[in-house]
Protein backbone atom coordinates (compact mmCIF):
# COMPACT_ATOMS: atom_id res chain seq x y z
CA UNK A 1 0.00 0.00 0.00
CA UNK A 2 1.38 3.44 -0.94
CA UNK A 3 1.88 5.82 1.95
CA UNK A 4 -0.23 8.94 1.98
CA UNK A 5 1.61 12.25 1.80
CA UNK A 6 0.69 14.06 5.01
CA UNK A 7 -0.04 17.75 5.30
CA UNK A 8 1.43 19.99 8.03
CA UNK A 9 -1.44 19.37 10.46
CA UNK A 10 -1.22 15.58 10.06
CA UNK A 11 2.57 15.51 10.42
CA UNK A 12 2.99 17.71 13.46
CA UNK A 13 -0.28 18.31 15.30
CA UNK A 14 -2.92 15.61 14.84
CA UNK A 15 -1.20 12.88 16.86
CA UNK A 16 -0.06 15.14 19.77
CA UNK A 17 -3.60 16.52 20.03
CA UNK A 18 -4.96 12.97 20.15
CA UNK A 19 -2.57 12.01 22.95
CA UNK A 20 -3.29 15.12 25.01
CA UNK A 21 -7.07 14.92 24.86
CA UNK A 22 -7.24 11.12 25.20
CA UNK A 23 -5.20 11.42 28.41
CA UNK A 24 -7.36 14.25 29.76
CA UNK A 25 -10.61 12.43 28.94
CA UNK A 26 -9.44 9.13 30.42
CA UNK A 27 -8.78 10.88 33.73
CA UNK A 28 -11.88 13.08 33.63
CA UNK A 29 -14.23 10.28 32.64
CA UNK A 30 -12.76 7.60 34.91
CA UNK A 31 -15.81 7.65 37.26
CA UNK A 32 -18.07 6.99 34.25
CA UNK A 33 -15.76 4.17 33.14
CA UNK A 34 -16.13 2.52 36.52
CA UNK A 35 -19.91 2.94 36.68
CA UNK A 36 -20.49 1.68 33.13
CA UNK A 37 -18.09 -1.21 33.70
CA UNK A 38 -19.97 -2.31 36.83
CA UNK A 39 -23.34 -2.06 35.06
CA UNK A 40 -22.08 -4.08 32.10
CA UNK A 41 -20.79 -6.77 34.48
CA UNK A 42 -24.14 -6.98 36.28
CA UNK A 43 -26.45 -6.75 33.25
CA UNK A 44 -24.45 -8.47 30.52
CA UNK A 45 -21.82 -10.52 32.31
CA UNK A 46 -18.14 -10.83 31.59
CA UNK A 47 -15.87 -9.97 29.97
CA UNK A 48 -16.81 -6.34 30.47
CA UNK A 49 -14.52 -5.15 27.67
CA UNK A 50 -15.12 -6.46 24.16
CA UNK A 51 -11.88 -6.91 22.22
CA UNK A 52 -11.63 -7.53 18.52
CA UNK A 53 -8.91 -7.39 15.87
CA UNK A 54 -9.41 -4.50 13.45
CA UNK A 55 -7.22 -3.19 10.61
CA UNK A 56 -5.74 0.21 11.33
CA UNK A 57 -3.22 2.52 9.67
CA UNK A 58 -1.79 0.83 6.56
CA UNK A 59 -3.94 -2.21 7.45
CA UNK A 60 -1.84 -3.02 10.52
CA UNK A 61 -3.92 -5.09 12.96
CA UNK A 62 -4.72 -3.91 16.48
CA UNK A 63 -7.07 -4.89 19.31
CA UNK A 64 -10.00 -2.49 19.51
CA UNK A 65 -11.63 -2.06 22.92
CA UNK A 66 -15.32 -1.38 23.60
CA UNK A 67 -17.75 -1.99 26.42
CA UNK A 68 -19.75 -5.04 25.50
CA UNK A 69 -23.35 -4.41 24.48
CA UNK A 70 -24.55 -7.94 23.71
CA UNK A 71 -25.16 -11.11 25.67
CA UNK A 72 -23.59 -14.46 24.79
CA UNK A 73 -26.94 -16.16 24.26
CA UNK A 74 -26.77 -19.20 21.98
CA UNK A 75 -29.28 -21.51 20.36
CA UNK A 76 -29.62 -25.23 21.10
CA UNK A 77 -26.71 -25.95 18.75
CA UNK A 78 -24.35 -23.62 20.57
CA UNK A 79 -24.44 -20.98 17.86
CA UNK A 80 -24.70 -17.34 18.89
CA UNK A 81 -28.12 -15.82 18.33
CA UNK A 82 -28.48 -12.92 15.82
CA UNK A 83 -27.36 -9.47 16.98
CA UNK A 84 -30.96 -8.31 17.30
CA UNK A 85 -31.62 -11.06 19.86
CA UNK A 86 -28.46 -10.47 21.89
CA UNK A 87 -28.60 -6.67 21.88
CA UNK A 88 -30.44 -5.82 25.10
CA UNK A 89 -32.20 -2.63 26.06
CA UNK A 90 -29.18 -1.67 28.15
CA UNK A 91 -26.90 -2.45 25.20
CA UNK A 92 -28.99 -0.21 22.97
CA UNK A 93 -28.66 2.55 25.55
CA UNK A 94 -24.87 2.21 25.56
CA UNK A 95 -24.77 2.40 21.77
CA UNK A 96 -27.23 5.27 21.44
CA UNK A 97 -25.19 7.34 23.91
CA UNK A 98 -21.86 6.07 22.50
CA UNK A 99 -20.80 5.06 26.03
CA UNK A 100 -19.73 1.71 24.60
CA UNK A 101 -17.02 3.55 22.65
CA UNK A 102 -15.27 5.02 25.71
CA UNK A 103 -12.57 2.30 25.96
CA UNK A 104 -11.40 3.33 22.51
CA UNK A 105 -9.74 6.28 24.25
CA UNK A 106 -7.13 3.70 25.27
CA UNK A 107 -6.66 2.82 21.59
CA UNK A 108 -6.17 6.50 20.81
CA UNK A 109 -3.58 6.89 23.56
CA UNK A 110 -1.73 3.82 22.29
CA UNK A 111 -1.66 5.17 18.75
CA UNK A 112 -3.99 2.56 17.23
CA UNK A 113 -6.66 5.16 16.54
CA UNK A 114 -7.34 8.88 16.29
CA UNK A 115 -10.30 10.91 17.49
CA UNK A 116 -11.33 11.51 13.88
CA UNK A 117 -10.91 9.14 10.95
CA UNK A 118 -12.71 6.31 9.14
CA UNK A 119 -14.22 3.84 11.61
CA UNK A 120 -12.20 0.59 11.99
CA UNK A 121 -14.16 -2.20 10.33
CA UNK A 122 -13.99 -6.00 10.40
CA UNK A 123 -10.89 -7.87 9.24
CA UNK A 124 -12.92 -10.01 6.84
CA UNK A 125 -13.85 -6.94 4.81
CA UNK A 126 -10.25 -6.34 3.69
CA UNK A 127 -10.36 -8.59 0.58
CA UNK A 128 -13.68 -7.04 -0.48
CA UNK A 129 -12.48 -3.44 -0.91
CA UNK A 130 -11.73 -2.01 -4.32
CA UNK A 131 -8.61 0.11 -4.81
CA UNK A 132 -10.32 3.36 -3.90
CA UNK A 133 -12.00 1.99 -0.80
CA UNK A 134 -8.65 0.70 0.49
CA UNK A 135 -7.51 4.32 0.79
CA UNK A 136 -9.50 4.53 4.04
CA UNK A 137 -6.53 2.76 5.69
CA UNK A 138 -4.05 5.48 4.79
CA UNK A 139 -4.90 7.31 8.03
CA UNK A 140 -5.54 6.06 11.56
CA UNK A 141 -9.11 4.88 12.11
CA UNK A 142 -11.24 7.18 14.22
CA UNK A 143 -13.50 7.21 17.24
CA UNK A 144 -15.79 9.18 14.94
CA UNK A 145 -15.60 10.22 11.32
CA UNK A 146 -17.21 12.01 8.43
CA UNK A 147 -19.48 9.03 7.65
CA UNK A 148 -20.66 8.86 11.27
CA UNK A 149 -21.80 12.48 11.33
CA UNK A 150 -23.34 12.15 7.85
CA UNK A 151 -25.75 9.36 8.67
CA UNK A 152 -23.82 6.64 10.50
CA UNK A 153 -25.54 3.25 10.08
CA UNK A 154 -28.35 4.67 7.93
CA UNK A 155 -25.91 5.12 5.03
CA UNK A 156 -25.23 2.32 2.56
CA UNK A 157 -21.68 0.99 2.36
CA UNK A 158 -20.87 2.76 -0.90
CA UNK A 159 -21.71 6.17 0.54
CA UNK A 160 -19.83 5.46 3.77
CA UNK A 161 -16.69 4.50 1.86
CA UNK A 162 -17.00 7.56 -0.38
CA UNK A 163 -17.07 9.76 2.72
CA UNK A 164 -14.16 7.88 4.30
CA UNK A 165 -11.98 8.38 1.23
CA UNK A 166 -13.02 12.03 0.93
CA UNK A 167 -11.86 12.55 4.51
CA UNK A 168 -8.53 10.81 3.87
CA UNK A 169 -7.91 13.06 0.89
CA UNK A 170 -8.95 16.23 2.73
CA UNK A 171 -7.73 15.95 6.33
CA UNK A 172 -7.56 19.32 8.07
CA UNK A 173 -7.76 20.76 11.58
CA UNK A 174 -10.92 22.71 10.77
CA UNK A 175 -12.63 19.62 9.36
CA UNK A 176 -11.69 17.57 12.45
CA UNK A 177 -13.12 20.23 14.77
CA UNK A 178 -16.34 20.36 12.74
CA UNK A 179 -16.70 16.56 12.89
CA UNK A 180 -16.12 16.57 16.65
CA UNK A 181 -18.83 19.19 17.17
CA UNK A 182 -21.21 17.32 14.87
CA UNK A 183 -20.45 14.08 16.73
CA UNK A 184 -21.39 15.64 20.06
CA UNK A 185 -24.65 16.82 18.52
CA UNK A 186 -25.39 13.37 17.06
CA UNK A 187 -24.78 11.72 20.43
CA UNK A 188 -27.29 13.99 22.12
CA UNK A 189 -30.02 13.49 19.51
CA UNK A 190 -29.15 9.76 19.21
CA UNK A 191 -29.41 9.65 15.44
CA UNK A 192 -28.30 6.97 12.98
CA UNK A 193 -27.84 4.13 15.47
CA UNK A 194 -29.46 1.46 13.31
CA UNK A 195 -29.78 0.85 9.61
CA UNK A 196 -33.19 0.55 7.96
CA UNK A 197 -33.12 -3.26 8.09
CA UNK A 198 -30.82 -4.11 11.00
CA UNK A 199 -30.30 -3.27 14.67
CA UNK A 200 -26.68 -2.39 13.82
CA UNK A 201 -25.41 -2.47 10.21
CA UNK A 202 -25.70 -5.09 7.50
CA UNK A 203 -22.45 -6.94 6.71
CA UNK A 204 -20.39 -5.58 3.83
CA UNK A 205 -20.40 -8.12 0.98
CA UNK A 206 -18.34 -6.24 -1.56
CA UNK A 207 -18.85 -3.21 -3.73
CA UNK A 208 -21.57 -3.12 -6.36
CA UNK A 209 -19.57 -0.72 -8.47
CA UNK A 210 -16.98 -1.84 -11.00
CA UNK A 211 -14.88 1.29 -11.02
CA UNK A 212 -11.53 1.04 -9.26
CA UNK A 213 -10.40 4.63 -8.88
CA UNK A 214 -6.78 4.96 -7.83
Amino acid sequence: MNFKKKNFYERFFKRPIDILFAFILLITLSPIFIIVGLLVRVKLGSPVIFKQDRPGLNEKMFKMYKFRTMTNEKDEYGILLPDSKRLTRFGRFLRSTSLDELPELINILKGDMSFIGPRPLLVQYLPLYNNRQRKRHKVRPGLSGLAQVSGRNTLDWEKRFDLDVYYVENVSFVRDVKIILQTIKKVFIQEGISSKTSSTMEPFKGTNRKKEEL
